[in-house]
């Protein structure tokens, strides 16, 4: 099975069509010459939906204009995130990442666009992958009518994808991405679904050729699920993983630490509270008992201090940091999870197309920051490649 890596270059975002190529070339450029200056490099395209309709509608050399460009600078578009739909970089996005669902039509029309468009910029005889949203955030829940919306839309993508295979040899597959908070949060709320929701009565044979899972090892590690039992689960239910997304999160180990050291190593995980994003927090105060859920760290960090005793267990948070770390302060990371990750997948190839997924880059505690962004892009692209 031949690999591709990438990066997601929702870390650069743009609005719209001029800035999204404006930040490639600033951004996505340098990586490369930093990374791989002598052979194309992998990109995980980020496109917002204006961006994204521009490209087929206002202008009809654009999109074939925008694919020479990629393939003049050795850029390779093998995967989408097609998750945020609008400005990923506003003041203030939290739960509207999560908008449109899986029930609008919006997403629907969304997604389509992302398959012409990856279509017509890979090269000939390449796969693509297109990650998505678990279908909606968790609140309110959904009813049955809104889980048959979900499944009749993604059907609607499945066949869709097998007319295009079926007139053009492309495979392309949409991935759903599981995530803290969301309908569906853990692999077994996604095989639930496939089984009770997305299969009976319609093609399962494309559905399952067509309609796959993104593993984002962050989001997995947050809910305290093992990398190897992930895998595994999606194996045992015939769904495949359309791609991984290479990731980090936060883990705080306060059992690990003197009790006198605990309460500064909160104090340092609060300056990961920023307004851009929603930061879920899981809090496991044993290995035997149940985490405790937070869809956001200032929720969490306000319970703790409202009872010193709550200074204990492990806390995970839903925040991308870079992948090479392993330790800072008196904070861990999930680094030994994309390890766990990687050992599975060598060991059950599951997927060609990983995807490195730092995005919060400009909201990381000032400490952890880099001046030059495509430097830290490009210095994750080689830790990766060397455990890879």
């Amino acid at each position: 099975m031949e690999r591709r890596l990438g990066y997601c270059t929702n870390v650069h975002a743009g609005p719209d069509l001029e800035q999204t190529r404006q930040n490639l070339e600033r951004y996505a450029l340098a990586v490369k010459q930093r990374f791989s200056p002598d052979v194309p490099m992998g990109v995980g395209l980020w496109l917002a939906a204006p961006a994204a309709r521009s490209l087929l509608v206002d202008d009809a050399l654009a999109i074939e204009s925008f694919r020479e460009w990629l393939e003049e600078k050795g850029l390779v578009p093998f995967t989408f995130n097609g998750f945020p739909h609008g400005d990923f970089h506003q003041a203030v996005v939290k739960h509207r990442v999560y908008e449109p669902t899986w029930r609008d039509l919006d997403r629907l029309d969304y997604t389509r666009d992302l398959i012409e468009i990856q279509h017509q910029l890979l090269p000939e005889g390449m796969s693509g992958s297109i990650s998505t949203l678990p279908l909606a955030w968790g609140q309110p829940a959904s009813t049955a009518e809104d889980f048959e919306q979900d499944a009749w839309q993604l059907e609607q993508i499945a066949e869709h994808l097998a007319s295009l295979e079926d007139e053009t040899g492309r495979r392309i597959t949409l991935a759903i991405e599981p995530e803290p908070g969301c309908v569906l949060q853990r692999s077994e709320d996604v095989v639930r679904f496939f089984e009770q929701h997305l299969l009976p009565n319609r093609d399962e044979d494309v559905l399952r050729r067509y309609i796959t899972v993104c593993h984002d090892i962050c989001h997995a590690s947050v809910m305290f699920e093992e990398q190897a039992d992930v895998l595994a689960r999606f194996r045992a239910a015939g769904i495949g993983v359309g791609k991984i997304q290479v990731s980090s999160a936060v883990a705080l180990r306060l059992d690990d630490l003197p009790a006198s050291d605990r309460p500064a190593a909160l104090a340092q995980l609060a300056g990961f509270n920023e307004p851009r994003y929603l930061h879920q927090t899981v809090i496991r105060q044993t290995p035997d008992s149940t985490p405790v859920f937070y869809e956001d760290l200032h929720l969490a960090l306000a319970q703790a201090g409202s009872d010193p005793a709550n200074l204990r267990g492990e806390w995970r948070v839903h925040f991308h940091v870079p992948i090479y770390l392993e330790r800072f302060g008196r904070i861990d990371t999930a680094r030994p999870e994309i390890l766990a990750c990687l050992a599975e997948c060598a060991q059950h190839p599951t997927t060609d197309h990983f995807e490195v997924e730092t995005y919060a880059w400009g909201v990381l505690p000032p400490e952890l920051r880099q001046a030059d962004l495509a430097a830290g892009i490009a210095e994750e692209m080689r830790w990766f490649a060397g455990v890879w």
